[in-house]
């Protein structure tokens, strides 16, 4: 059964047998359904048969506890992913990409949790190499809408993002969700909007809808609260800094290349040096969204 879904106004489609268990633990996806015609950006078939065999490593994540495990790998004319959900535990997906990353092939196994993680992963992957060329970056950011835009914030994992957005929730009114771990930036007839994703982290937080984007603020913590904004080059850093990609493949960089730049000078970027607190919460909104 094939069946097709939007994300950032992409199309794509995953092709899997109406009756396979997995899908009870795939509604994060509910609210992208789509009946949109045309050739979609990418197809995603499950597959009982072996993908093939990795070939020269392209990029191997270094096991951290508790953390996804992912393998880049060539694979004929095309590329292999596998993934884990986290260090020393077996491998439960392996993808198959075509060169041009419009076709995907995933044998997924193990538990149905695992095979689960692994068709998230795999869609993920697809999607932020599919996109690069429709001015779309995939981020890593919580991000909360206020009076019609969105505001992102960025940073290395344990920073606090997700703390943040709870601070404005609760502190600042109007505040609203929108992804806590995998939105969707794109740039649409010159205007840079950001779009909630299938895909939101520990935070089941799944909205097909989208705004412009007032603000991308990058966080790090500090004895005391300041916010600076930023130059054009430190925000394009800023910002390549939490997109999904991979620069290796130059047709990717490329095209990733052209869409930071252009966010970079058509959004105010700014950096919070920051306490959890209501008043970093209040210093930020008041900074970007007075």
């Amino acid at each position: 059964m094939v069946q097709r879904f939007q994300v950032a106004g992409l199309t794509f489609s995953v092709d899997m047998p109406e009756d396979h268990p997995v899908r009870e633990l795939l509604h994060n996806y509910d609210p992208f359904v789509s009946s949109c015609p045309g050739e979609p950006l990418f197809e995603l078939a499950l597959t009982e048969e072996n993908p093939g065999e990795p070939g020269e490593a392209l990029f191997e994540a270094k096991p951290e506890f508790g953390e996804p495990v992912v393998g880049l790998y060539r694979c004929g004319e095309g590329y292999l992913a596998e993934f884990s959900p986290q260090a020393g535990v077996p491998v439960c997906g392996r993808l198959v990409m075509s060169g041009d990353f419009r076709h995907g092939r995933l044998r997924a196994g193990g538990r149905l949790s695992d095979q689960a993680f692994a068709v998230n992963n795999a869609l993920m992957l697809l999607f932020a190499f599919a996109s690069a060329p429709f001015r779309a970056l995939e981020m890593h950011a919580s991000v909360v809408t206020r009076g019609g835009r969105g505001f992102l914030f960025l940073g290395k994992s344990g920073t606090g993002k997700s703390t943040h957005s709870r601070l404005w929730l609760k502190h600042i009114s109007g505040t609203e969700l929108l992804n806590d771990d995998n939105p969707v930036l794109r740039i649409v007839d010159g205007e840079t909007r950001v779009y909630g994703s299938p895909w939101s982290g520990k935070t089941p937080c799944y909205k097909a809808q989208d705004v412009p984007v007032g603000a991308i603020v990058r966080l790090s913590q500090a004895p005391a609260n300041r916010i600076a904004r930023l130059g054009t080059v430190a925000a394009y850093a800023s910002v390549m800094a939490s997109c999904s990609g991979f620069r290796p493949i130059r047709a990717l960089a490329d095209a990733q290349h052209e869409t930071l730049a252009s966010v970079a000078q058509l959004v105010p970027c700014y950096h919070l040096e920051c306490l959890p607190d209501e008043a970093a919460a209040r210093l930020c909104q008041e900074t970007v969204d007075g």
